[in-house]
């Protein structure tokens, strides 16, 4: 069945002639060669109007599709890395530019004996005009949805020029904002006006690269009698015991025609069978065929179960002759976005297969400015890097755009739940009618395309765009025009995009907005919903500040930090890395202010770093330790809050962020910190007023027995107070298991700057969960300076590093220079006399390893070192 499926999909660019009674596949043909472009003359609006020949700037240069304008710019040597230095402040131009894409189609005597010949775009970006032979054939103005065009009528044997003209983005959203007599008064960023990914023109972590061109694939389909346009596996229930299953299948026909749709399903192999026969008629068909599996194999979040996923081959036969077939997969789920009153306000949590899960992980931005050029492999590093770091959960933001389905994909297969945002950020939509029809068609195009993806437990209709109203007030417009903006806003929202959504993906949830209390409260209310927290970084507060803020849901929160100096070093001179302050390290900040925040932070916490490279160290290590805070309590808050997904997991381009892995795929301090601080079993020691209290807050479904540990130790490893106690450890839950006032835990030693805590949690023999507890301000730690030893020897498909310290050794950092080495773990606190194993893996040798190894502690990036104040 599996060669079935390849052989259904295969490619070929000479489809064969058509034997008397032989049916013929539909089949792809790429459109990725012999692919031009130039720049025009102007801004290119004119050359979009009309059937005229465009005016020219320059020549033809080679173009690569999938791709963009300023790829292709930089691969025909006309521009430099857009990354490097300060290249992006003199690359504006290409936006302000029209451009021209051609290409020729070889339609062959065979091609053109098709019954249908659709040119299908899969992703244009964005506003165009599209000709075929001279004649324009499209406009589109959404680069979110496919753009399918019946070629046939057009196309002749032998060369077919196929030429799009791309008009500044700006110029096109601006024409057609000009349209609408509501956008002098509203004020609405004409950029919403076409629908292209936002994060181009711009954002606080990111770029501006408003760029054009053909960013997925383009191709004919050619096909006869009948296509599968799209199957559906609806779940209507799903328990352990059994699952009934509609399998909804499109099929568009040419003719009548007496077909067999038959359905192969299965796990590893499609070993079950249904079919039913039915008279297609001309045009559009929807068929239902149900589907009991006694017993199915159930998917689940990663942490809690397996991710079996089930294939479903579905294939339209006449006269015994396959017509088409569509291959789908899908895991087995139910899910449930539980809202209840309870002592709190309304609840905010996800249920699937009966069980409340704490969303543990981070927002998702776009992997890469120019989204042509992101890999599988580069999904997989970051989706399992998240995995690999006890997240469950991810959320796609609202101002990217639709990822691929690779992406989707893998997050099935390592169980991350997708939180995921439609394509709408922070901006006032415009209400027009046009515009309302544009969305419903890209919401029904997205929706059926993903909605089979076990992974996706939450469709959100934007992404703070809910928000302005409460940020903002009424006082910014007149009352007139502000009602105006905000019914449009529900019509489009809580309307069309809410019935949609229902329409097509009935066993999915919706929420209208990120944060929202679906309007029961302002959009930031503790009460209800999910909440973006941004009291600290943007209002300056203190991380302790995170512990005071109970929401139900916490959606975004973060704090930025600089990549590491290999990254750094990728986009700068010797003379850039002077300073924070520089140029270009300001021009790749892109948070007004940004820099000056994180020194202000670093001087309120730490102190001042004695070099640069010191201060892209502890940069990191204070964002891991603020994150932590906010994750651990709200962690602890469970089941009133139930989840956490800090902002930012990824980078687009190298840069100083909010995120945890930077745009190389390198883990910053705050990844290793969130393996550790999103454990399944999380030992976190809080320290209120004059009490310790040792929680521990399980994800597990069934009770555990263990041993908590608590020890009080001076710097140099003399226990002050040691306690064991043999616990049950409560499922699903958060609770205090140890209390214990301050003044029991000194033994007279009224130092506390010069003491930590160390609780620790065995269960079956094996340490679960380690945390540490200082009990006086960062700033105020006494750290005695660390001889740190250190060991390294092969050991199976990569390194042991053993490393140790007679003293205290706080979030000591291995690294190995120029070299490419993936840890184990890293920035750890090494307790004296008790030596950490890190394992590495990486291409170089030992002996390389050894020469370019480097231990760093927090203790060593200041100058003079951190003491108390």
């Amino acid at each position: 069945m599996i060669v079935r499926a390849l052989l259904l999909s295969l490619i070929v660019l000479h489809p064969g002639s058509r034997a008397v009674g032989e049916l013929r596949h539909r089949e792809r043909i790429p459109l990725e060669r012999s692919w031009s472009f130039r720049q025009l003359a102007g801004d290119g609006m004119v050359e979009s109007q009309g059937d005229h020949p465009p005016s020219m700037e320059g020549g033809w240069m080679t173009a690569t599709v999938p791709g963009d304008v300023h790829l292709d710019l930089l691969k025909n040597g006309k521009v430099q890395d857009p990354f490097y230095r300060d290249n992006e402040a003199t690359q504006q131009w290409i936006e302000k530019a029209g451009w021209e894409y051609r290409s020729s189609i070889n339609a062959t005597k065979d091609v053109l004996s098709r019954e249908h010949i659709d040119l299908v775009f899969e992703g244009l970006d964005t506003a165009c005009t599209i000709y075929l032979n001279g004649q324009r054939i499209a406009s589109p103005d959404n680069m979110f949805r496919e753009w399918r065009i019946d070629a046939k009528p057009l196309l002749h044997a032998g060369a077919n020029e196929l030429r799009i003209v791309f008009p500044a983005p700006m110029k096109a959203a601006e024409a057609v904002a000009e349209k609408d007599p509501w956008h002098s008064r509203t004020h609405t960023d004409p950029k919403g006006y076409i629908r292209k990914a936002v994060y181009e023109f711009g954002w606080d972590w990111g770029p501006r690269f408003a760029t054009s061109g053909v960013y997925r694939p383009a191709y004919l389909e050619v096909w006869d009698d009948a296509r599968v346009k799209d199957v559906f596996v609806q779940q209507e229930d799903v328990a352990p015991a059994s699952a009934h299953l509609d399998i909804h299948t499109e099929v568009l026909a040419a003719k009548e025609i007496k077909a067999l749709v038959s359905i192969d399903y299965g796990l590893k192999e499609e070993d079950q069978h249904t079919q039913r026969m039915i008279t297609l008629a001309p045009g559009t068909n929807r068929i239902s065929i149900p589907v009991e599996l006694v017993h199915p194999q159930l998917w689940y979040p990663s942490g809690y179960g397996a991710q079996p996923i089930y294939r479903f081959h579905v294939s339209v036969k006449e006269d015994g002759q396959e017509v088409d077939a569509k291959d789908v997969k899908t895991g087995l789920r139910s899910v449930v976005l539980r809202r209840e009153l309870d002592q709190w306000g309304r609840s905010f949590e996800f249920v699937v297969n009966g069980i409340p899960i704490f969303a543990k992980g981070a927002d998702i931005i776009p992997f890469d400015s120019f989204p042509s050029r992101v890999t599988n492999e580069k999904y997989q590093r970051i989706l399992q890097s998240a995995r690999d770091a006890n997240m469950n959960m991810v959320r796609l933001w609202g101002g990217g755009y639709y990822e691929t389905q690779e992406f989707y994909d893998l997050c099935d297969e390592l169980g991350l739940m997708v939180f995921h945002d439609l394509m709408f950020g922070n901006n006032w939509q415009p209400g027009t009618y046009q515009f309302k029809q544009e969305i419903e068609r890209e919401a029904e195009f997205q929706i059926t395309r993903l909605r089979n993806h076990p992974s996706i437990v939450l469709w959100d209709g934007n992404n703070e765009t809910e928000s302005l109203r409460d940020w903002n007030g009424n006082g910014q417009l007149p009352a007139p025009v502000h009602e105006r903006i905000w019914e449009d806003y529900l019509t489009e929202f809580s309307g069309i995009l809410a019935r949609t959504e229902a329409r097509l993906d009935p066993q999915t949830p919706y929420w209208p907005s990120t944060p929202s209390a679906d309007y029961e409260e302002l959009s930031d209310a503790y009460q209800s919903g999910d909440n973006h927290d941004w009291s600290i970084w943007h209002g300056n507060a203190d991380f302790e500040e995170f512990e005071k803020r109970p929401w139900r849901f916490v959606s975004e929160y973060g704090f930025q930090s600089f990549p590491e100096m290999k990254t750094i070093e990728s986009f700068t001179t010797p003379e850039d890395r002077a300073s924070i302050f520089t140029p270009v390290m300001l021009a790749h900040q892109k948070n007004g202010g940004g820099n000056k925040i994180i020194e202000d932070y670093m001087t309120r916490y730490f102190g001042e770093p004695k070099n640069f490279a010191s201060f892209l160290y502890a940069s990191q290590v204070l964002q891991a330790e603020g994150i932590k805070v906010g994750a651990e309590a709200f962690r602890r808050a469970r089941p009133r809050t139930m989840g956490s997904l800090f902002w930012q997991l990824n980078d687009c381009w190298p840069v100083a962020s909010w995120s945890s892995i930077d745009y190389y795929g390198r883990w910053k301090a705050l990844q290793y910190y969130a393996r550790r601080f999103y454990a399944p079993v999380l030992v976190s020691p809080h320290l209120d007023g004059g009490t310790l209290s040792v929680y521990i807050v399980s994800d597990k479904t069934a009770p555990l027995d263990g041993t908590l540990r608590l020890r009080i130790m001076d710097f140099s490893g003399k226990i002050i107070k040691e306690t064991n106690q043999p616990i049950r450890i409560e499922p699903l839950a958060s609770k205090i298991y140890q209390q214990l006032p301050m003044v029991e835990l000194s033994a007279g030693n009224p130092d506390w700057s010069r003491l930590v805590g160390e609780a620790d949690l065995t269960v079956g023999g094996q340490k679960v969960s380690t945390n540490l507890v200082y009990f006086v301000p960062s700033k105020k730690i006494q750290l005695p300076a660390a001889s740190i030893t250190s060991s390294i020897q092969q050991a199976g498909d990569g390194f042991d590093v053993t490393l140790s310290s007679p003293v205290l050794a706080r979030s000591t950092y291995l690294s190995f220079g120029q070299l490419d080495v993936d840890f184990s773990d890293n920035y750890i606190d090494l307790l004296p006399a008790e030596p950490r194993m890190i394992h590495v893996t990486s291409n170089a040798t030992l002996s390389d390893l050894k020469a370019h190894m480097k231990i760093i502690t927090l203790v060593d990036a200041f100058s003079p070192p951190i003491v108390g104040k």
